[in-house]
Formats: C-alpha cells, sequence, structure tokens
C-alpha cells in the first residue's frame, strides 16, 4: 500500500512538473516581449490619448536576466541573454544559465523562442490601441493617474487592468493587470506588471512580474529585467543608464 501510494505520489509530481514548465512557456510570452507596438491612439476617448509621445520603438539591443520558479515544486532556474530587433526580426543568445533544467529549457528557452515567433507574426494584437482595448480614466490619486484597460476580445496577449501614467508629464510608469484569456486548462489566473520608463526619448519596459495560478504547480512565478545597451540604432546614453539602473533597482 505504501508503495503504491509512494509511486502515485511520484507520478502525481512529475506530471505536476511537466504540467507546470509547458503551461509557463505559454503563459508568460505575453508579460516578457519587448514588441514595438503601437501607443493609444487619439479618438473619441481621452484616456486614450492620455501618454505623451515618445519617439516608436523600432529596434533595441538590451541583455535580459531571467527567473522563473514554483514554490510547490521547488523548481527554479535562471538565464541571461542578449536580445535584438530590428526590421529582419527578433535574436536572442543565450550567454549564461543555471538552475533546473526542466526550467531553463522548457520555460525560459522557449519564452525566448515564443516571443521570436511572435515578432515574425506582427505585434499589433499586442498593442495598446483603440483596436485592442477600450479606456477609461478614473480619478488621479497620490500623483498618479490611472487608466483601465478593457479588452475588446479574448486573448493572451491583452492584459485587462490599468495602465498607471505619471500625473505631472502623462509618462507611463506600468501596466498591471491579469491576462485577458487563461493559456490553457492548467492555468486559472495570470497576473502581469510591466515597467516602464523613457530613455533617450523612447519608451521600453524595464522589468516585468509574472505570476501564474497553476493546477498541480501552485504558484509560479517569472521575473524579468532589461538591460538596453541600443535602441533604434543609438547606445544608450550615460543618463538614460543610469535611469535604467534606477528603474530596475526600485521594482527589484
Amino acid at each position: 500500500m505504501s508503495q503504491q501510494h509512494n509511486e502515485s505520489e511520484t507520478s502525481r509530481r512529475t506530471w505536476g512538473r511537466r504540467t507546470f514548465v509547458w503551461v509557463l512557456s505559454c503563459t508568460f510570452v505575453a508579460g516578457t516581449a519587448v514588441l514595438p507596438a503601437a501607443e493609444p491612439s487619439g479618438g473619441s476617448s481621452s484616456a486614450s490619448g492620455s501618454l505623451s509621445s515618445p519617439e516608436e520603438l523600432t529596434s533595441y539591443r538590451a541583455f535580459r536576466r531571467m527567473h522563473a520558479k514554483s514554490e510547490k515544486l521547488n523548481q527554479e532556474g535562471w538565464l541571461d541573454a542578449w536580445t535584438e530587433l530590428d526590421a529582419t526580426g527578433f535574436r536572442y543568445t543565450i550567454v549564461s544559465e543555471r538552475g533546473s533544467d526542466y526550467v531553463r529549457n522548457k520555460v525560459l528557452k522557449a519564452v525566448l523562442y515564443r516571443e521570436q515567433q511572435i515578432v515574425a507574426g506582427g505585434a499589433d494584437r499586442a498593442a495598446l490601441t483603440e483596436e485592442n482595448y477600450t479606456f477609461s480614466e478614473t480619478e488621479p490619486e497620490d500623483g498618479l493617474r490611472y487608466v483601465l484597460l478593457k479588452p475588446k476580445r479574448k486573448d493572451v496577449m491583452l492584459v485587462e487592468g490599468r495602465m498607471v501614467l505619471d500625473a505631472d508629464n502623462g509618462e507611463l510608469l506600468r501596466v498591471e493587470g491579469k491576462l485577458s484569456k487563461n493559456p490553457s486548462f492548467w492555468t486559472s489566473l495570470v497576473n502581469v506588471i510591466r515597467h516602464f520608463a523613457k530613455l533617450d526619448g523612447v519608451r521600453v519596459p524595464v522589468s516585468t512580474e509574472s505570476v501564474a495560478k497553476v493546477k498541480f504547480a501552485g504558484q509560479s512565478r517569472l521575473d524579468v529585467f532589461y538591460e538596453y545597451e541600443s535602441i533604434n540604432g543609438r547606445k544608450v546614453s550615460v543618463a538614460g543608464r543610469r535611469m535604467l539602473a534606477s528603474a530596475a533597482a526600485g521594482t527589484r
């Protein structure tokens, strides 16, 4: 009886581990991809035009630090990679990795590969535009403005939540909420927070936090930090690097 129980428990843990890494590879790309998405357009909604208008992101080279973990399964892994995006597509080069083979190969590397596929297929479906979202602004609070995001369709690339803006200049500070569609039967909730900064006139993500509730695996998490070397063909300035370091420190 005890042996059967142990075999059943081992089987359940193995299944849960495999489910965990498969689900996370499908889940977290929506929160980690640095896509050249359009800004909110103008129109009838004042909230959709509430962001200041920086230069559009068209290309970058950035060092990306990634960490994924499932506490219940005691599985975690780390990966560092150089990532590049330009008119020819998205590319990445892994420079270091450690931790669980499952997490590194089936989650972290899979996220990068899926991002490559998404960029190749076009990023319009994830953009903060009126084609994808209904925008509505709430009352400012504590020096911040909040714009509610309501996706116009169920899509794993869209977030139901809000944009958080600086009340003085309208700068986008973060996007936070849950994915409007769960990536799979195994995932009951995916929360995403993307932190932004404007570096040398271009708005870019500086870090992301994604937390998913996964059947058998419990709560699972992915954190990503971005260190930009160049944006739109230009080296990031000293001031830009300082701003990036300050922004990253504030989210760790």
